[in-house]
């Protein structure tokens, strides 16, 4: 596959999304939109934009700021802890509100990315709108239990790449919508889960994002709808 000559970051601001958004550029892609919640500065030839996935109004208008078509769509962005949210030990931990804030992070709001961005993509040629989703949101992986509002949230957010890919593939045979798996990568989001991550399992932001972008551009319209590994490998549903 040849580098796509627009593409959109959502969640540019974070490690993995600012690494794509680097690597992306040096791929030498036209036009890479670093859109963030944040204002914190785009790297230089980026075009920076502002998008709060929470709210339908700022991604509707992100989208109508961006235009199309458009390549390649990265939602990267992602919610497993931060204050007053610990992945739960227990079903004992649950509560209805970081429930609710995880499916609003991790589920709803790359749904609504969706609606607003899928119009962008090319009619006539292969384009690709992936999410970041997680191992640990296959129900068939599921050996260990715990995590329930992440594993959850990103569960549903499978589910709706799955539902999404069948009405793309309607308008657009030639588009893809997949979920990928970054690995266990240093960053904040990860930093209180990462003792007994073996040292060539920890993936630099850097490295995550030229992973990521390998299976992206490996991936054919026959294997949308499905979520994959930083290694190209299928996660169970």
């Amino acid at each position: 596959m040849t580098a796509p000559s627009v593409a959109v970051v959502i969640g540019a601001s974070g490690g993995v999304g600012g690494a794509l958004v680097e690597a992306l550029l040096a791929q030498g892609v036209e036009t890479v939109h670093a859109l963030s919640r944040s204002d914190a500065a785009a790297p230089p030839r980026a075009t920076p934009g502002r998008i709060d996935l929470e709210d339908e109004a700022s991604i509707a208008a992100a989208a109508a700021r961006v235009g199309g078509p458009i390549d390649l769509v990265v939602v990267a962005t992602g919610l497993l802890q931060g204050p007053g949210i610990t992945p739960e030990r227990s079903y004992r931990s649950l509560s209805a509100e970081t429930l609710a804030r995880a499916f609003a992070v991790n589920s709803i709001g790359p749904a609504l990315a969706a609606k607003h961005f899928l119009p962008l993509l090319p009619r006539k040629r292969r384009a690709v709108f992936a999410c970041l989703s997680a191992r640990v949101g296959s129900i068939g992986d599921n050996r260990l239990g715990g995590w329930h509002a992440y594993r959850a949230s990103k569960a549903a957010l499978n589910m709706l790449i799955r539902t999404l890919a069948i009405e793309l593939q309607r308008t657009n045979p030639d588009a893809i919508c997949a979920g990928l798996h970054p690995g266990t990568v240093d960053t904040a989001l990860s930093a209180p889960f990462q003792r007994g991550v073996s040292a060539g399992r920890l993936f630099t932001p850097q490295v995550s994002a030229e992973h990521l972008l390998r299976v992206v551009a490996g991936l054919t319209p026959e294997q949308s709808g499905g979520c994959y590994a930083w290694n190209g490998e299928l996660i169970a549903p």
